[in-house]
């Protein structure tokens, strides 16, 4: 056995266990010792006696005491931080165990932008949940345009799903291109230019416009197809990222915005909208699934990124027919 193998096994590997790096980070998480101990259900001497022998088998003081509370030191965040993986990994792994026991059940957690989930993911979910009844799909509103990925770092999610609207500035995320997503100039079907077979966007630029804040990545793509058209963008009525008023609105008659085709497939016919014929000049946006790399995802998880990858062959992203 070599030497470094012989100090693992006699100096952590028989004596550092899971429960007190559980216990370790709990306390760290409520900032004291004894609120962290009435969390767990332990007394407080034994919390104490649980990190005092992490620290004597560390031989690192991993708590900086205070009357105030305890503060973790730069030893604790190291250990926590590969902890924390270490413990992703195990409960990966029980879900492995029970999905083998019972592959009906399981769990998927979903972190994507307000604007999937009003397209293109609530249609997987849809059809997932309809082949997988029992498992529990949990969904959380997360942003991956600007590419800082918190929830998969932290794995509050097993993967995100988002446009890629730049080349991937990190290496610890795996991502896999499903599709292209269009842009539309959207109305109401009360809307007096849905009856025009053909709009030039300059005829469009006094009417009344939902627009996406300035400075976001949306209305980046607008402004640039404008200016190669020669335009300044529409005045501006009203912006907001919400979705759920931008159909409101759209569904008085009385505004355009621009839209995503995925966004317009799946919510045309309820809240009565229609494409325009008006050439956006806006290449497609890629539609991709975001993992974390070297991360094992249970087999739940691997079947939603296949009913993904399904549900995006199926031709969900091309917009409505005829445009």
């Amino acid at each position: 056995m070599s030497p470094m193998c012989s100090g693992w096994e006699n100096r952590i590997g028989r004596r550092l266990k899971l429960r007190d790096l559980h216990i370790l980070s709990t306390v760290i998480e409520w900032g004291s010792m004894a609120k962290g101990a009435r969390y767990l259900g332990m007394s407080q001497p034994a919390v104490s006696e649980a990190i005092a022998g992490l620290e004597d088998v560390l031989r690192v003081r991993l708590l900086d005491r205070s009357p105030g509370g305890v503060e973790p030191t730069i030893y604790a965040h190291a250990l926590l931080k590969h902890g924390h993986v270490a413990f992703d990994e195990l409960r990966e792994g029980i879900k492995e165990i029970d999905f083998l026991s019972d592959p009906s059940v399981g769990e998927v957690r979903i972190g994507c932008p307000e604007s999937m989930t009003a397209g293109f993911v609530s249609a997987v979910v849809d059809q997932f949940s309809r082949r997988h009844p029992r498992v529990v799909v949990r969904v959380v509103n997360a942003q991956t345009a600007e590419q800082e990925f918190r929830e998969l770092r932290e794995r509050s999610v097993d993967l995100m799903v988002g446009r890629i609207h730049k080349p991937l500035a990190t290496k610890e995320v795996n991502v896999e291109l499903l599709c292209r997503d269009k842009f539309f100039v959207v109305a109401g079907v009360r809307n007096r230019w849905v009856r025009r077979e053909k709009i030039a966007f300059a005829e469009l630029m006094d009417e009344p416009w939902i627009l996406f804040p300035p400075g976001s990545l949306i209305m980046s793509y607008v402004e640039e197809a404008l200016r190669a058209k020669g335009l300044q963008l529409p005045r501006e009525t009203v912006t907001s990222f919400s979705l759920h008023l931008r159909m409101q609105l759209l569904a008085t008659g009385r505004f355009l915005t621009v839209l995503f085709g995925s966004v317009l497939l799946h919510n045309a016919k309820r809240w009565s909208l229609k494409a325009l014929p008006v050439n956006m000049g806006i290449p497609p946006v890629p539609v991709g699934v975001f993992t974390l790399k070297n991360r094992t995802l249970s087999p739940v998880v691997q079947l939603f990124v296949e009913q993904a990858r399904a549900t995006a062959s199926q031709s969900l992203m091309k917009g409505p027919k005829g445009v």
